[in-house]
């Protein structure tokens, strides 16, 4: 499962290529006017317009699911991943530059998160591929949900064995 915080133009690209690599896609934006604007809800996926620590406290706080922040604004981001880092996600991503994720963390330490739950934060999100546009970034996400779910996968079979 991928839970994808905030509405925009990377969300939109993410959303096609996620399910196109079998993700189950939930977009979450507690922004009613940004939801309106974005003409999300016409695209027929899995839309909240909630909190998204109450989200991922309810559907995505296990080994199968991901989360991503692309909202660009603290206020939402910061929700999801004070949850988030705390749950059992098995990827934790925040969109920005090293600047805003440096700024990022400052918070979120401030806010009572353990190094050990900061120290699991994927961002800047995404392959290090010098993405600049909406698409770009969002391939270079995908790019490492991906390889991160198969790690995750090909852990999990291994210790079934034992």
């Amino acid at each position: 499962r991928l839970l994808i915080v905030g509405v925009g133009e990377v969300t939109r690209y993410l959303v096609s290529m996620a399910k196109a690599v079998d993700f189950s896609v939930t977009v979450c934006d507690p922004r009613s006017d940004v939801i309106k604007r974005s003409g999300f809800e016409a695209l027929g996926l899995e839309l909240h317009n909630c909190l998204p620590d109450d989200l991922v406290l309810e559907k995505f706080n296990d080994e199968y699911s991901a989360i991503v922040t692309l909202a660009h604004d603290p206020r939402v981001d910061d929700m999801a991943l004070m949850e988030a880092l705390k749950s059992n996600a098995f990827y934790v991503g925040a969109m920005g530059s090293i600047k805003t994720t440096q700024a990022r963390l400052v918070r979120l330490a401030s806010l009572g998160l353990r190094k050990s739950n900061l120290s699991r934060l994927h961002a800047p999100i995404g392959l290090a591929i010098n993405s600049k546009t909406p698409a770009e970034i969002a391939i270079s996400i995908i790019s490492e949900l991906v390889k991160c779910r198969d790690l995750h996968v090909n852990l999990i079979s291994s210790l079934d064995v034992l």
